[in-house]
């Protein structure tokens, strides 16, 4: 475990970059109507996450901090160490049975690794994994895994469109221990 606070004011648990209406109406819609009632961590009062106890976490990772967040973990979800998820991304890690649209049929679950950065309206489908350091475009359908990472990917479906430089990524990763 990190010796990183991520909570600076802990007599609240609140994050500084919060603002103290996000947490009051987190308070409002998980605690008191039981919006994303199962949710152990503040979300955007617009966010929705089902099956929360499927989606692990990092240090320094809110899943559905940001407004209109859509997560559906019934396959799993993993998300690792500071990663960013940016607004109205959807992490859909189950697909409906084709026959019947009751039943969510068995998926590999989503992999996300540290240090990444999921920009405003990406999308990214069940099976998929990404490496340390992947940077989703804003509007991608990530369709398919890029486990290498150290890289942006973007596009529909995604694809990569730049290399980052593997040491500089792997020194400031450092520089968070």
């Amino acid at each position: 475990m990190s010796d990183v606070n991520p909570y600076p004011d802990s007599l609240f648990r609140r994050r500084k970059e919060m603002s103290v209406g996000f947490y009051l109406a987190d308070i409002l819609f998980r605690k008191i109507l039981r919006q994303n009632s199962g949710v152990r961590w503040p979300v955007h009062h617009t966010s929705t996450i089902h099956s929360a106890n499927k989606l692990i976490r990092g240090k320094m990772v809110f899943p559905g901090d940001s407004p209109g967040v859509y997560i559906n973990a019934s396959n799993g979800i993993k998300v690792g160490d500071y990663t960013n998820i940016g607004p109205n991304v959807g992490l859909v890690s189950a697909n409906h049975n084709p026959i019947n649209n009751e039943v969510h049929d068995k998926e590999e679950p989503i992999d996300i690794g540290r240090f990444c950065w999921i920009g405003m309206g990406a999308i990214i489908l069940p099976g998929v994994s990404l490496g340390d350091f992947t940077i989703v475009g804003a509007g991608a359908i990530v369709t398919k895994s890029f486990p290498d990472g150290y890289c942006v990917i973007a596009g529909n479906p995604a694809g990569v469109i730049k290399q980052l430089n593997k040491n500089e990524c792997d020194a400031f990763a450092q520089s968070k221990k």
